[in-house]
């Protein structure tokens, strides 16, 4: 599902050149739940916005459902994100003024499903997160917790083929991210591609793959279950 060769990336910082990843390869199979860890600084996020298409390597290659994606113009990769990739952010990301199921929804709006269309689905991923009774909320009207399962189903609401996941319990109280972690491992049940980053070593053994980076490089990759 996912693949990468020799992936590189570099900022500038004035003159000074910062490699952030150092020739990074990794394979990802379909259906994998993984977690990407490491300290501050490691390259954890940089990693998941490169495979995730939100942002382009300096040097490598990214492979994405058997597809190279250094071939993809702007405008396919915004395509391809929106069709086979789901986010899930720290912060949430919700749309403040906007219901539960309207978030939940946007994703399908872009891709011109009918409004009837749009609230059915939008009702079935949030029953399947367990906050189906939470439709007409505004995020201001739930907890943490509840506006970051109404993420993970907006997510999920088009079907992706990854599910991409930035931190996704920093923000949260440990029974929080318990209720959230659950719900990761019983959509990777259901045969999600997952890839998560997380700092917290208790989350990250929820996966069952941990691949821990170090200066840009990967020095660990285990199964877990």
């Amino acid at each position: 599902m996912i693949k990468t060769k020799s992936l590189t990336k570099n900022y500038q910082l004035g003159e000074l050149t910062v490699q952030v990843l150092r020739g990074i390869n990794l394979e990802i199979k379909d259906g994998e739940f993984v977690a990407i860890t490491g300290l501050s600084g490691a390259g954890k996020s940089t990693l998941l916005y490169q495979l995730s298409l939100l942002d382009e390597p300096t040097s490598g290659e990214i492979f994405l459902n058997g597809q190279n994606t250094a071939d993809f113009g702007e405008a396919k990769r915004t395509n391809f994100r929106l069709y086979n990739l789901g986010f899930v952010f720290q912060d949430y990301a919700l749309m403040p003024e906007l219901t539960a199921s309207e978030n939940v929804f946007l994703p399908l709006m872009m891709m011109g499903f009918s409004m009837r269309k749009n609230r059915q689905l939008a009702k079935e991923a949030l029953d399947k997160l367990g906050v189906g009774d939470k439709l007409n909320n505004l995020p201001s009207q739930l907890s943490g917790g509840q506006q970051q399962r109404v993420a993970i189903a907006r997510a999920i609401v088009n079907k992706p083929k990854i599910l991409f996941a930035d931190e996704p319990t920093a923000s949260l109280d440990s029974q929080s991210s318990n209720t959230v972690m659950e719900a990761f491992k019983n959509l990777n049940a259901d045969g999600q591609t997952i890839v998560m980053v997380t700092h917290e070593n208790i989350y990250a053994k929820m996966a069952k793959r941990i691949i821990e980076l170090a200066d840009g490089q990967i020095i660990s990759d285990k199964r877990v279950h």
